[in-house]
C-alpha cells in the first residue's frame, strides 16, 4: 500500500443515517457537491479550502473512504442557492425548495444548533453560504473512481 500525507478530513452531515446517505452518494458519483456555514468557519477560525485541495472522505465510523478533490469554491447568499447546485448535492431534490427545506431542517436542528452555540440559531436569504463541488480522485477501498470532473454549474 503506497504511502500518503494525511489528509483534513471531509465530514458531510454528523455521524449516522444521514452522513452515510450522503458519503453513499458521493461514492456512486450523485453528490459532486456541498454547501456549508460561512459562519461554521469563522465561528471555528478556519480559512475556506482552496480549490485544488484533496481531502478524506469520513464515513460513520470515522473511516477514510475516499480522497476527494474540491474542484470549485464559493460563498454566496442562501437566496442566491440554483437549481443546478439543488441537484447536484445528489440528495434526491428536484427544486431549490425542496433542496432549502431539506437545509434548513438541518441547520435548525438541535445539533446544528449546539453546533453553532446558539439555540436560537436560524438562517434567511441573506444567510452566507459555502458552496463546494469536489470530485472523487480515490476510492480508500482500493477501487480507482472516474477521474473526470463533473459538468460545472457555470
Amino acid at each position: 500500500m503506497e504511502h500518503r500525507e494525511p489528509l483534513q478530513p471531509f465530514l458531510l452531515a454528523f455521524p449516522g443515517p444521514l452522513r452515510d446517505r450522503l458519503v453513499a452518494a458521493v461514492l456512486t458519483g450523485e453528490k459532486v457537491s456541498t454547501t456549508g456555514l460561512l459562519a461554521e468557519y469563522q465561528l471555528e477560525g478556519e480559512e475556506l479550502p482552496p480549490v485544488g485541495e484533496r481531502s478524506a472522505l469520513i464515513d460513520s465510523d470515522g473511516r477514510e473512504v475516499a480522497v476527494i478533490e474540491l474542484t470549485d469554491v464559493r460563498v454566496l447568499p442562501l437566496g442566491a442557492v440554483d437549481l443546478r447546485h439543488a441537484l447536484d448535492e445528489g440528495e434526491g431534490y428536484t427544486s431549490v425548495a425542496e433542496w432549502r427545506a431539506g437545509h434548513e431542517a438541518f441547520w435548525h436542528s438541535v445539533e446544528m444548533r449546539e453546533a453553532m452555540g446558539d439555540p436560537g440559531f436560524r438562517v434567511n436569504d441573506g444567510t452566507l453560504l459555502v458552496v463546494e463541488r469536489f470530485r472523487v480522485v480515490e476510492r480508500l477501498d482500493g477501487d480507482a473512481a472516474d477521474a473526470s470532473p463533473a459538468p460545472s454549474a457555470g
